[in-house]
This record gives C-alpha cells, sequence and structure tokens, in this order.
C-alpha cells in the first residue's frame, strides 16, 4: 500500500505545495484580522481556548476555566483566534507531508522528518501540563533536528527548503504562543508576522521550482540580483509596518488634539500638522521591555508613536521607489512586461492602501488589505525569482 501512495503522492508534489501557498496567504491575512480586530489575546491559554479545542459559545462555558480570571471571555473574539490556530495546524500538516515527500530518498530523512516532528508533538502536552523545562527542551530538540538536515542536504529535490519550512513552521508555532503568554509583547508580534511571511515566501519558492516553468532570460542573474534587493527592502519594511501596528502607532499622526476635519487635510504628508514633529526614535525602537507587561493597546507615549509611524513612512518612500524602479526595468525586458505590470499595480495600490489606513483612521477592511498587499508584493518578487534561469546552453 505504501509503496503506492508514496510515488502517487511525490508525484502531486508540487499540487501540494501550491494548496499549502494558498493557506498559508489565508493564515496570514486571517492573523492580520484577528491582530487588527484586538482579538489576540482573546483566548488566553495555548493551544486551547478557555480549556477548549474550539471556543466556548457563551460566557458560563468560559467561567469554570482559570483562563477566565487572566481575561474575561468575549464571544464575539474568541472565536477569531481559535480559527487562526486551527488555520495554521493544518498549514503544519501540509509542510510535515512536504518535507516528507521531499526527505523520502535521503539517508534516514523520513525517519528525521518524522522524529523531529514527534518530539515537537510531546512538548505541546508537557506544556500544558505545567512542564516548561521539557516542553523548550523537546521543542528546541525537534527544532535543531530539522536545521541540522537542512544544513546537511542539498536543495535538488526541494528536500533543504522544505525541512527549513517545517523548522520555521515550528518557530511559528512557539511564537504563536508566546504571543498569547507574553501578552502582544511587540517584538513577538513583529516576529510573527514576519514569520508567516517568511513561510509564504518560502513554500512559493519551493511551489514554482517544483511546478518546472521557468523564464529564461540573457540577463536572468542580473535581474535575480535585483530582486534579492526589492525582497530585502520589502523585508525591513514589513517589520517597521509590524512594528508600527503592535505598538498601536498607526494613528500616531492624527492624535495632538486635531478635530477630524483637521485629521483629514493634516496627518498625511504632514504629521500632526507638521512636517517633523517632536519625535522619540530611541524610545519607539527599544525592541524588549519587561517581562508581565500587558501590551494591549500600546504602552509608549507619543513621540515614540510618531517616530515609528515617521519611520514606516520613509521607508515606505524609498521601497516605492525602488519596486516602482524595477518594475520599469522589467517591462524593457522582452517577455516581462505581464509581471512588471502586475509589480508596478501592486506597489501604487501598496502605496494608496497605506494613505487610506491613514486619512480613514484605520479602517479594518483596509488594514487588511494592507497587510495582504504585502504578501502579494512577496509572491510576486519571489515568484520571478524562483522562476528566472540563465539561457540554456547550446550544445
Amino acid at each position: 500500500m505504501n509503496a503506492l501512495v508514496r510515488p502517487t503522492l511525490a508525484r502531486h508534489f508540487h499540487r501540494i505545495a501550491w494548496l499549502a501557498v494558498i493557506l498559508t496567504a489565508c493564515v496570514v491575512v486571517f492573523g492580520a484580522f484577528v491582530r487588527l480586530s484586538d482579538a489576540g489575546l482573546s483566548c488566553p491559554d495555548w493551544p486551547t481556548c478557555y480549556g477548549r479545542a474550539t471556543w466556548p459559545t457563551a460566557p458560563q462555558d468560559a467561567a469554570a476555566h482559570a483562563a477566565s480570571e487572566i481575561r474575561p471571555f468575549d464571544t464575539s473574539k474568541a472565536w477569531r483566534e481559535q480559527v487562526h490556530r486551527h488555520l495554521a495546524a493544518s498549514l503544519g500538516v501540509l509542510v510535515l507531508l512536504l518535507a516528507l515527500l521531499a526527505a523520502r530518498r535521503r539517508r534516514f530523512g523520513v525517519l528525521q522528518i518524522v522524529g523531529a516532528s514527534v518530539l515537537v508533538a510531546g512538548s505541546i502536552p508537557a506544556y500544558m501540563h505545567g512542564q516548561i523545562g521539557l516542553a523548550f527542551a523537546l521543542a528546541g530538540a525537534g527544532e535543531a533536528v530539522l536545521l541540522l538536515a537542512a544544513l546537511r542536504w542539498s536543495n535538488i529535490d526541494l528536500a533543504r527548503a522544505a525541512a527549513l519550512t517545517l523548522a520555521v513552521i515550528v518557530f511559528q508555532a512557539l511564537l504563536g504562543k508566546w504571543t498569547v503568554t507574553m501578552l502582544l509583547k511587540p517584538i513577538i508580534v513583529m516576529g510573527h508576522l514576519l514569520g508567516g511571511l517568511a513561510t509564504f515566501s518560502l513554500l512559493v519558492w519551493m511551489a514554482w521550482r517544483a511546478t518546472h516553468l521557468p523564464i529564461r532570460l540573457a540577463d536572468a542573474r542580473v535581474l535575480r540580483r535585483w530582486l534579492i534587493a526589492g525582497i530585502a527592502v520589502l523585508g525591513v519594511q514589513i517589520a517597521l509596518g509590524g512594528w508600527t501596528s503592535a505598538n498601536y502607532a498607526a494613528l500616531a499622526c492624527g492624535g495632538g488634539g486635531w478635530t477630524t476635519a483637521e485629521h483629514h487635510y493634516l496627518d498625511f504628508p504632514k504629521c500632526v500638522g507638521q512636517w517633523w514633529p517632536q519625535t522619540d526614535f530611541r524610545e519607539g525602537f527599544v525592541l524588549w521591555r519587561g517581562v508581565g507587561v500587558d501590551y494591549e493597546g500600546g504602552v509608549l507615549d507619543g513621540a515614540s508613536r510618531i517616530a515609528i509611524q515617521l519611520a514606516h513612512r520613509m521607508m515606505a518612500m524609498v521601497v516605492f521607489v525602488y519596486l516602482l524602479w524595477l518594475a520599469v526595468r522589467l517591462y524593457r525586458t522582452p517577455g516581462m512586461r505581464g509581471w512588471a505590470s502586475l509589480l508596478g499595480a501592486l506597489v501604487l495600490a501598496q502605496v494608496a492602501l497605506g494613505v487610506l489606513n491613514v486619512k480613514l483612521a484605520l479602517p479594518l477592511h483596509v488594514a487588511v488589505m494592507h497587510n495582504a498587499g504585502a504578501a502579494a508584493l512577496l509572491f510576486v518578487l519571489v515568484s520571478l525569482l524562483a522562476r528566472l534561469k540563465d539561457p540554456e546552453p547550446v550544445a
């Protein structure tokens, strides 16, 4: 039976990879919805929600669990957090399947993937029973096995990428737990966003490589360098966006006692009516603060939040100019006009969504679309990086 199933699954590796790409995009966007709707702490325990695998449907169902002493049950929000966890768990299963398929021809490859997964799985009940040290040791051992495998294996059959992606997924689960247990600590929230988009990028790269649809160009090597630079600057901007959101600084430039009418005109491109208001970059970019602080709603003063918002805006200009230039560069390359047009349109749309976030006081649907726009830009850049190849040598 297994001898028949495994080759069949292997033939569908690229389809499974694309399914994982779609599911990752859903997890990232839904995660943004959870964070931006202030539902990140709506299930104060982990991985359950008030002791349930799903979530309570009424306050009296949650009252008997110890988590209700940490945070009162909110019927309208708890389902969001727990649905996000279930989506992430489903993605973990798909990535595990990809890792098993990619490692099947490696010496003890499947055994290493299964062993690492068992160690990580064993850390969950250990954590739930209060054995924090044992849980951390088991998860760390599982991560070490996956990372060592990724370092040792080549990437001809995508074994290295698959093992690395599984390791990122495991770390994402830890970040998801710490997001709750560390009460929305900004560095954890930002890291969780970056980890989700890193997972998305790795899966997009694997899916294209497994699909075998190269784009062969004479200057492919040069274009790949520009694409790597584009991914780097976009990654910095995504990190700044995550830091802005985690510190509740998205509307920092609309403060200062301005009326609603004045907000509309003065918070963009100016900030609280000034081109360069009072800022505190040093305090705004302290990455680690004390444990036990509840960061919901933010803890920074106005000058610190303004510094974060201005940093995000300035980096947005860098990304805008660079990616628009890259789109023009691609447009002048034969056969690349479709991708170039898509990249240019996404850049313009992303800037428009960023401005609308400020002008309209961060409406939920616009803010979520802004996160989705970042994922779409990453998709284009990583897709081109995966597909661009040098011309085949003439025999």
